[in-house]
C-alpha cells in the first residue's frame, strides 16, 4: 500500500483524463468526474452511475449529470508505488468512461481490459 496526496491523485485522474483520444472526449456529454477521497464501496476502485450513452433516448433532457467517482484509498490499498497507483488510475478512469458508452463488464474482459 502507497499513500498518495489527494492532490497529486486528482492530478492523476486529470492525466488519463487528458490522455484519452480527443474525439473520444468530444463523444462524452453529461457526465461528471469526481475523486472520493474516503473509502468506497469494498472492492471498487471505480464506479460509473448514469445512464450510458447507448441507452439515452429523445426523452433524455434536463437530467443532471452522470457520475464516474474514482476511489483514491481503494487504489492506494492495492499499488506498491506511485507509478503502480498512476497506471491504476488510467486503467479505471476508461473503464468507467467505457461505461459511460455503453461498455459492459464482460466486453470489456473480452477486450483485455
Amino acid at each position: 500500500m502507497i499513500e498518495v496526496e489527494p492532490g497529486r491523485f486528482e492530478e492523476m485522474v486529470a492525466s488519463g483524463l487528458d490522455g484519452l483520444p480527443e474525439e473520444l472526449g468530444r463523444l462524452m456529454s453529461n457526465v461528471a468526474v469526481t475523486v472520493e477521497h474516503r473509502a468506497g464501496p469494498p472492492g471498487l476502485l471505480g464506479l460509473y452511475e448514469g445512464v450510458p450513452l447507448t441507452s439515452r433516448t429523445t426523452g433524455y433532457a434536463a437530467v443532471l449529470p452522470d457520475r464516474i467517482t474514482i476511489y483514491r484509498k481503494a487504489i492506494c490499498a492495492i499499488c506498491q508505488s506511485e507509478q503502480e497507483v498512476a497506471d491504476q488510475v488510467r486503467r479505471t478512469v476508461i473503464h468507467e468512461i467505457a461505461h459511460h458508452f455503453g461498455i459492459d463488464d464482460r466486453r470489456l474482459r473480452e477486450l483485455g481490459w
